[in-house]
This record gives C-alpha cells, structure tokens and sequence, in this order.
C-alpha cells in the first residue's frame, strides 16, 4: 500500500477519524487493520453522519437529555431520564437560595441589592457558558488538551478581564442613572461583576477537565455547575460587598 496515501486503522474512534478527515482536507480513505491489511474505505459522508451525530448528542446534552432518548418514548421512561438532572437543578437551586439568605438583613435594609443581584449573576452565567461551550467542543474535536489548556486559560481570563471592565462600567452607570441608586452601589455592581465574570471564565476552562477527569461528561453536566457557580459566586461578591460597606450605603 503506498505510504504516502493517509491511511485510517480500523480500531480508532470515529470522532478522531472526523478530526483527521477535518485537519488533512480529505475526501477519502483507505481502511487497514493492525497488521497494515487493507479493510476497506471511508469516505467524506460517512464522516458527515459522525459530525451529525455528534452535533446532535451535544444539543441534547445541553439540555440534560440522553441523546437517545426518543420523543415518542414510554411516559415513565421519558420521566425517568429527565428526572434525574431536573432533580440536580434544583439542588443547584437550594445551594443559590441558601447563599442568598446569609445576607437576608442587608437586603432588608437595601431592597433595591435583590433588583440589582440577578443582572450580577446573568452576565457572569453568559461569560462563563461562553468559555464552557468552547471548551467542551475543542475537547471533543481534539483541538483542546492539556498541553495548550494553561494557554486557553490565561487567554479566556484575559478575554474575561478586558470584556468585565468594559461591562462592569456600563452597568455601574445604568444602575446610578436608571435605577437611581448611590454612586457607591453602581461601584459594587460592577466590581462584583468584574469577578463573576473573571471567575466564570476560569471555571469555564477548568470544569470540562475536572469532569472529564472523574469520568463524567462535561457536555452533560458542565451546564449545571457553571450556572450554580456563577450564580452563587455572583450573589455572594454582590451581598458580601454591600453588606462590607454597609455603613457607608445607608
């Protein structure tokens, strides 16, 4: 067999011969097995039905689906695969809810901190999923590893940086002109979404990793962690400030 023809083993994953088929521009391929014999051939459309699926296994994911899981499946069986992670958001949810309720006296005193806590949370949710998704499907196309993954992270935090100061300014000033707080809570908003949003980039590198490296897939559970992270992460830096500062706000 001529050595200069790409030639793809039988025994690799079919997501890898995607990346190669992807990175060499082919159109087609012979097949060999260990001992260099000649199987067969694989060609471009084969390959477009493994992209296929794989698009389609992540979208569901993302919702916290099986990809098998078929629409017009039993009553029971449908509950039973979407139970498990409705239940895992709403854990997620207990442990944001209990967060909150540290700083239940300071959102006496200030009631305008619980109108301004969501938009904290949504843009470090936002920036953090960003990051999650790009990380989660570099993973899967082998683009993403841990040679280059200190790289990606000092990029993705810079990203972060450059994109929260510029965000945390503007909603500072929305929240002191349209909502018409003191200067001082327009200052703890946009510090506190600064970090979210630095933070949210970080964990959004480093959460695929983590769950890859336990065993559980990031596309599929990455979504839940990131929401609760910066959700609680957002609450507490937003509270935790106000209440630091309290004496000078009221």
């Amino acid at each position: 067999m001529d050595s200069n023809v790409k030639a793809i083993n039988a025994n690799v994953k079919a997501e890898e011969v995607a990346i190669e088929f992807q990175d060499l521009d082919l159109i087609s391929a012979p097949v060999i097995d260990s001992n260099n014999k000649l199987l067969g051939q694989i060609t471009i459309d084969d390959v477009v039905d493994v992209i296929q699926d794989q698009v389609n296994s992540e979208i569901f994911n993302m919702a916290g689906l099986d990809d098998e899981d078929d629409m017009f499946a039993p009553i029971l069986i449908s509950s039973k695969r979407r139970a498990v992670w409705l239940g895992a958001n709403l854990v997620a949810a207990f442990i944001v809810a209990t967060a909150v309720s540290l700083f239940q006296e300071t959102l006496d005193q200030i009631v305008i901190l619980a109108v301004l806590m969501p938009i904290v949370a949504s843009m470090g949710g936002v920036a953090g999923n960003q990051t999650l998704i790009l990380v989660i499907r570099g993973i899967a196309m082998g683009k993403i590893q841990k040679s280059n993954a200190i790289k990606l992270l000092n990029k993705e935090a810079l990203v972060a940086l450059l994109n929260g100061f510029i965000w945390s300014i503007v909603v500072s000033i929305i929240a002191v002109i349209f909502f018409r707080t003191k200067w001082e809570i327009g200052i703890i908003v946009g510090i506190s979404m600064l970090i979210n949003i630095i933070a949210s980039a970080i964990a959004g590198v480093s959460i695929p990793f983590i769950l890859k490296r336990i065993g559980i897939d990031p596309a599929l559970a990455g979504g839940v962690m990131m929401t609760t992270l910066t959700d609680v992460l957002g609450f507490i830096t937003f509270l935790g400030l106000a209440t630091v500062f309290l004496p000078y706000i009221i």
